[in-house]
């Protein structure tokens, strides 16, 4: 189905796919660069006179209520007085995810209350999960938007999309830039028509196991291509764009033909519209050819979604497959993962399923959810099945043409638009439960599961469709192509009066009288020091997975109710991956801090004095500033939470040493918030507890320097090289600051 192109290849008429050799003599490679849509739709928000070094300025912001307390408090202590662009502040994610008290609402008067001040637009809570709001009135051709979520993708409406920490959108407010190399762009050529049955999200999975493991694609483009895209309809093909958050890439680009423009007429927006594909002659660095008829219905299963398998291929070597599945799941979790008893009659048997989120709660999903259950059960045993719409809306078209009633008859519960499914705050399964979910992720412990604590559940990804199917067997994992069903494929028609009579609209019209409402839990950001002269840093963490999320750093869930809290926030970092950490981090700060306060570590810890009395008088011990670190081999997968970083900053940490970081912006997280990202290939000379001390930090990181030398502190001194390249000079003066608020307060 999926063939990788690892080498150049030109596009040429839009169709004709030609390897670089035979055009290399003829025509200019880098002219044809920029025929792609890519190329141009970068270059026109290119703020500086190099094509090679952007800086970029987008037409609009989002963020979610997890995200835009934190993004807001740091620009207002930044000096910002008003929002300069469009930013749509929508509350989907901790509508639901409530630990007592008035701490969740308490966020969300905040977001209206700085909406008004400030001139934002404010989607109350349950009316749209993000990136379905982005999508109906804030998404246009050429357009660029950058968002405080990982899975902000609107490439199938023509508009190229970033999802970043909160420290990005903070220079955007600023009137800053985002500034990167000129990616690479990997065209992704689709053709063919998948067959009945087969939904976006087969097509996601199996696009992401090919280019996962191996980065193909990793902090590129995505150019999607090719004469099968006018056989997706619109909503498919967005379905298919949330998930190549998924692949790491940068972003992604769709051409927009005249499905797109009718996509933008029914939502009242046909200016938004423009024609948008490659010139006759585009090059890729990269390509893709997706063979759209060859598509099967897939799952993810647990616990990446990249683990994937046909489900014929699954019930086929279910046992074969199930033993491999428990024993990667125990090395992940670190506890006994067990999949086995789920197997009976030659079939594995789900306990939940879910059709949620921007990926999975789109109209034409859950029409063709209905089309196969309508008049049937989903049965009244263990299995259950909830359905969130994306937004109202899409809810009130399902209403008024009957497929929510149809839903409902079969037992599907109807739920509000909420993102908490994705993330580990609503729908949570049972322990030892297994849950097959049209969302975006399924990590360890993102889906409300606690490892540490004993409780393990576990989700696999599938389509809609074969969700429904599933539903349709009590809980059989089942693919909807197995099933004979003819998909009715009702009009949609969209009714904006829903977001007119609720949706606050205030850009270009701020009110700088208008006082903000902090609620109890909402704290302003404690202080932050500028880096030392030299520094000493302690191994807090020492991770050996070849992968670290985003939700092991900081989990998901129920703690996004503290999101606004920096202190209470950090109390879970890694609190489901390494429960010791915090306990460990939190001794190092607190010698930070008395060495801040005159007092001798070598005085205070005999651990200490060893360390000094390795380094030798050369130093002194109170010019030294300590600080934690978190060693990992490539942390960073998912999530763009800027929390992942910004509590290990708040618990007095330093830097992380990986082997790579899995995505851009988490390293971009850490270097806003004053972390240093070391790169580090060899195997490690140190492990848990052990120091590093690295003598002028300070002066390396002032000159960028692509290399730093250390010394892990044993008996003696052992040399280490620790790699900091890449670190372009704006990031270089934000470590220097000690965080990106710093940084601009200084300059303001």
């Amino acid at each position: 189905m999926i063939k990788l192109h690892p080498q150049g290849v030109y596009l040429q008429n839009q169709t004709e796919i030609l390897d670089e050799g035979p055009l290399t003599e003829s025509f200019s490679k880098a002219q044809a660069r920029k025929g792609t849509m890519a190329y141009a739709i970068l270059e026109a928000h290119n703020m500086s006179d190099d094509p090679d070094k952007l800086q970029l300025r987008f037409d609009c912001l989002t963020s979610h209520d997890i995200t835009y307390v934190n993004i807001i408090q740091t620009a207002r202590a930044s000096g910002m007085t008003r929002f300069p662009l469009p930013y749509a502040l929508t509350n989907c994610h901790n509508s639901l995810c409530a630990v007592g008290g008035t701490i969740n609402e308490d966020d969300h008067i905040f977001g209206l209350s700085a909406s008004k001040k400030y001139g934002g637009i404010y989607v109350p809570a349950h009316m749209a999960v993000i990136h379905q709001y982005m999508r109906e009135m804030m998404s246009g051709c050429g357009k660029m938007i950058l968002g405080s979520d990982s899975h902000t993708r609107y490439g199938a409406l023509g508009t190229m999309a970033i999802g970043e920490g909160g420290g990005e959108l903070v220079k955007q407010l600023l009137k800053k830039t985002y500034d990167l190399d000129m990616p690479k762009i990997v065209g992704v050529h689709l053709k063919g028509k998948p067959k009945d049955g087969v939904g976006p999200q087969d097509i996601s999975l199996a696009i992401i196991k090919s280019v996962f493991s191996s980065g193909f694609v990793k902090n590129k483009v995505m150019e999607f291509v090719g004469e099968g895209i006018k056989n997706l309809n619109v909503e498919y093909r967005n379905c298919i764009d949330a998930m190549t958050t998924e692949t790491t890439c940068l972003s992604s680009i769709w051409i927009a033909d005249g499905q797109v423009k009718d996509y933008y007429e029914a939502h009242g927006r046909v200016s938004s519209y423009t024609d948008l594909h490659p010139e006759n002659l585009a090059y890729y660095d990269s390509f893709i050819e997706v063979d759209l008829d060859a598509a099967e219905p897939m799952i993810a299963m647990p616990f990446h979604p990249s683990n994937v398998y046909s489900i014929k291929e699954l019930n086929e070597n279910l046992e074969d497959i199930v033993r491999i599945v428990e024993e990667n799941g125990s090395k992940q979790t670190g506890r006994p993962f067990v999949l086995r008893d789920k197997i009976r009659s030659g079939k594995l048997w789900a306990q939940q399923g879910i059709i949620a989120g921007c990926a999975g709660g789109t109209f034409d999903n859950l029409c063709d959810a209905a089309d196969i259950l309508r008049g049937k059960s989903t049965g009244n045993g263990e299995f259950t099945l909830s359905a969130y719409p994306a937004s109202q809306p899409t809810f009130l078209e399902l209403i008024r043409n009957g497929v929510a009633a149809d839903l409902m008859a079969a037992g599907v519960s109807m739920r509000s638009a909420f993102c908490g499914p994705c993330f580990g705050a609503g729908d949570v399964p049972s322990n030892n439960s297994l849950s097959v979910r049209h969302t975006t992720r399924n990590f360890p412990s993102r889906e409300g599961a606690k490892p540490s604590g004993g409780q393990l559940a576990s989700v696999a990804l599938m389509d809609a469709r074969s969700v429904a199917a599933t539903a349709l067997n009590e809980g059989a994992i089942t693919a909807a192509t197995e099933l004979e069903i003819s998909f009715s494929k009702p009009p949609y028609r969209f009714d904006k009066s829903v977001y007119e009579k609720r949706v606050y609209y205030g850009f270009k019209s701020p009110n700088p009288e208008e006082s903000i409402r902090l609620g109890p839990n909402i704290k302003d950001w404690p202080q932050f020091h500028p880096l030392p002269k030299d520094i000493l840093l302690r191994v807090a963490s020492f991770i050996t997975d070849p992968v670290t999320t985003t939700d092991e750093l900081i989990p998901s869930g129920d703690t996004a109710s503290y999101r606004s809290n920096p202190i209470a926030l950090s109390e879970f970092t890694l609190s489901r991956k390494d429960p010791g950490y915090v306990a460990r981090a939190k001794a190092v700060r607190d010698m930070e801090l008395a060495r801040r306060q005159g007092k001798r570590p070598s005085e205070l810890d005999e651990e200490y004095k060893r360390v000094y009395d390795v380094i030798g008088s050369g130093f002194s011990e109170l010019d030294i500033g300590i600080g934690s670190l978190i060693y990992a081999v490539k942390p960073g997968d998912g999530s763009a939470r800027e929390q992942a970083a910004s509590c290990q900053r708040v618990l007095g940490g330093c830097a992380n040493i990986a082997s790579e970081y899995a995505t851009k912006r988490y390293r971009s997280n850490l270097a806003n918030w004053g972390l240093l990202p070391f790169i580090y290939d060899d195997a490690p000379l140190f492990e848990l507890g052990d120091f590093i001390f690295i003598p002028s930090i300070k002066q390396a990181v002032e000159v960028r320097n692509g290399s730093v030398l250390a010394f892990v502190v044993k008996k003696q001194l052992e040399i280490i090289m620790l790699g900091l390249a890449d670190l372009s000079e704006e990031e270089s003066k934000i470590i220097l600051s000690g965080c990106l608020m710093n940084y601009y307060q200084s300059n303001a």
